[in-house]
């Protein structure tokens, strides 16, 4: 009786328990949904300071190009109501071989795609560790032939990227590119002005660590809020120097902060302007671990051994580059119509932090992407390649785009406006960045569609049609997201 009355309890114990660990683990759960909660309402909210009337979108090419001496820097119009609706901008990068983008940081988080080339990044995680030593012989002491001292190089990790790789970049992060291939880099790199990191105006602001950026570089990076104010807006005096961050302070101030000669902060300062944001930097090597097995790669656990801290474990070892370019990584593919590939906060952690994502579609031709729009985000469009027809249309059921689109163009797509594209003769490729971590879409067409999961009684009483028309609305396609060329595509498509 003894032995029952103790299982008894134990029982009841033990289910005590139970319940008690499933409500901390619920209230842990509602905590996080809290939690994200707060954060897309400080993201609708600082969203809300633009006023969206579109009423006719414009696919649009770069309207401002600034030289470098290595390199390209091309804008596109941020006035443009398309982009203070969506409260994003977009600039354009070539950087030739032996190209180093000088080192920046930003206010806002940016999204990058590498259209073509390839070469090495860093992104400088405050706070973090070098975890990396490259050793590199000093030139010998004396004539004696005596070996001569090895310098240890420290410094944050150096990424290797090749076309069809997106990039993210967090906010307030130091990030510098160099080309080290032989054909250009080409990118294209979204900027969302109205993230939540951002705490000031729906403005870029580009803070260079080096260099002496063109003033005229500096404005369109600015905005027109910072142009129509500036004393030296006009265009006439676009080339006079601007400066990098270290140009502001006094020299006698920098020089005892970094405890060097003040010469040495004087050449920081007054660098050629001239040479621009995109430099040449002849022989610049790099050992990377996937190009040389003798590279040591050291991890650092703190001082004295202790444990790295919490900071370490997120960002400074967080992954901040995904392939979506290979046919072999495709999410949807139609073997008659095409390929589309994305990535989110799921597949590529750091932009559950961003607050963004991308989706790579190549269209085969006259394949067509079933037509329907996105619940959660902004599109910002970018073709890579061919071209074709895409038609948008908005809430009042009207056509705000209907055009045909071409390599370099970018058009914006608006929250729950109604979009379809359908490729050309020569195939469509594109990029799409979109505003939010896990951008959801809704087609209109296909087996996943809206009006396939309506019942066809609905259908019928909706739009007035027989039931026959009715299961040929629901049925006639099969496929999922991307379409092959039917039998109408001889017609003209309106």
């Amino acid at each position: 009786m003894a032995s029952k009355s103790s299982l008894l309890c134990f029982s009841f114990c033990f289910l005590f328990l139970c319940q008690a660990s499933f409500a901390q683990l619920l209230g842990a759960e509602r905590q996080q949904i809290w939690q994200r909660l707060q954060q897309q309402q400080q993201h609708r909210a600082l969203r809300s300071k633009t006023e969206c009337q579109i009423e006719r979108l414009n696919a649009q090419e770069p309207n401002r190009r600034f030289d470098s001496e290595a390199g390209v820097t091309e804008f596109w119009d941020a006035t443009q109501e398309q982009f203070e609706c969506a409260g994003v901008q977009a600039v354009r990068h070539e950087i030739r071989r032996n190209g180093l983008l000088l080192p920046y940081y930003s206010n806002t988080p940016q999204l990058i795609y590498i259209v073509q080339g390839y070469g090495v990044h860093s992104t400088v995680f405050p706070g973090c560790a070098e975890t990396f030593e490259t050793e590199s012989p000093q030139s010998r002491q004396g004539e004696r032939g005596e070996r001569g001292q090895r310098h240890l190089d420290r410094h944050q990790k150096v990424r290797r990227f090749r076309a069809g790789d997106i990039l993210a970049l967090p906010a307030g992060v130091t990030h510098w590119t160099y080309n080290d291939g032989e054909e250009p880099i080409i990118s294209v790199s979204l900027i969302d002005t109205s993230n939540q990191a951002n705490q000031l105006d729906l403005t870029f602001r580009k803070f260079f660590l080096a260099g002496n950026p063109q003033r005229g570089v500096q404005q369109q990076i600015l905005g027109r809020q910072q142009e129509e104010a500036s004393p030296f807006g006009t265009r006439g005096s676009q080339q006079e120097s601007g400066g990098n961050i270290l140009s502001g302070f006094e020299a006698e101030l920098l020089s005892e902060a970094f405890n060097v000669d003040a010469e040495v902060i004087r050449k920081l300062q007054e660098q050629a302007p001239e040479r621009g944001i995109i430099v040449r930097a002849e022989n610049l090597r790099f050992l990377l671990p996937e190009e040389s097995r003798e590279e040591e790669e050291r991890e650092f656990h703190g001082r004295g051994g202790r444990p790295i801290n919490g900071l370490e474990e997120t960002f400074c070892t967080m992954k901040l580059r995904e392939n979506i370019g290979h046919p072999t990584r495709s999410d949807v593919y139609n073997p008659r119509g095409g390929r589309i590939n994305t990535v989110n906060g799921n597949t590529l952690p750091v932009l559950n932090f961003l607050q963004l994502s991308a989706e790579r579609g190549t269209l085969y031709r006259n394949a067509i992407v079933a037509p329907h729009w996105n619940t959660n985000a902004h599109s910002i469009i970018y073709i890579i390649r061919g071209s074709g027809r895409i038609q948008v249309v908005g809430n009042a059921g009207r056509s705000v785009f209907n055009d045909e689109v071409r390599r370099g163009q970018l058009i914006v797509v608006p929250q729950n406006f109604a979009i379809v594209k359908r490729a050309g003769e020569e195939g469509l490729e594109y990029i799409a960045f979109k505003t939010n971590d896990n951008a959801m879409t809704n087609p209109l067409a296909g087996r996943l569609s809206a009006i396939r999961a309506m019942p066809e009684e609905v259908l019928m009483n909706s739009y007035d049609i027989s039931r026959q028309e009715a299961r040929s609305l629901k049925y006639n396609r099969d496929e999922l997201t991307v379409f092959g060329p039917g039998a109408r595509s001889s017609r003209q498509y309106a």
